[in-house]
């Protein structure tokens, strides 16, 4: 059996020190900008984690594709494995992490569903490949193997061909509505900085949380 208990990482970060209550989705962004300016390859992946109806949690991959002071956007099937379990427990999580700048971030929040404008423009900036792709799978079901994708592909590429993919009913944006966000700064010893915001009816409410 391997052993990891020996793998470690020294943080030598330059710490976090926040004087006052910034707004936590404008250093969200600075902290996405600083991620890409440091080469970090798709610094908008985040895992999203979901629980299904039995109270299972279930974590996966997605990319951020806008953030605005109302919350978080991304984009899914609205048949998949995620999307059925929003529908039946809108209260999700986010996490960033951001290896090489010694940072994390964690969101949590509640989801609603993207305004369908948004979708329809998002969408028709995709790539055709892509655009043809959403039609082509029917995402977190069952096939039998991938061919049975890929001869939904060229069904779909002939359906459209010689006109715009119009975007699926059943594909759409998400918004991430946020309740708490924590930004973590990995620092010497494990003596992170950590700041939790929580939002009240006042506003943001900042707290320094131990390491």
């Amino acid at each position: 059996m391997a052993d990891y208990t020996q793998i470690r990482k020294s943080y030598t970060g330059p710490g976090l020190e926040l004087s006052d209550v910034p707004d936590p989705i404008q250093l969200l962004h600075t902290w996405l900008e600083e991620a890409l300016g440091a080469g970090i390859a798709e610094p908008n992946a985040m895992a999203l984690s979901t629980v299904d109806s039995l109270g299972q949690p279930s974590s996966r991959m997605v990319l951020l594709r806008g953030l605005s002071e109302r919350g978080l956007e991304f984009y899914t099937n609205y048949t998949s494995q995620k999307a059925v379990e929003m529908a039946d427990n809108a209260q999700v999580a986010l996490l960033f992490f951001w290896s090489s700048v010694h940072r994390q971030v964690r969101v949590e929040g509640h989801v609603v569903f993207s305004d369908p404008t948004a979708s329809d423009d998002y969408f028709n900036e995709r790539p055709r490949e892509h655009q043809i792709g959403a039609w082509a799978s029917p995402q977190s079901a069952a096939i039998p193997d991938r061919k049975a994708i890929e001869d939904n592909v060229l069904r779909y590429e002939r359906m459209f061909e010689g006109k715009p993919v119009p975007r699926p009913s059943f594909w759409g944006g998400y918004l991430v509505i946020p309740q708490k966000i924590e930004f973590w700064q990995g620092r010497e010893s494990r003596l992170h900085d950590r700041y939790r915001f929580q939002q009240t009816e006042n506003g943001w409410k900042m707290e320094r949380l131990a390491p």
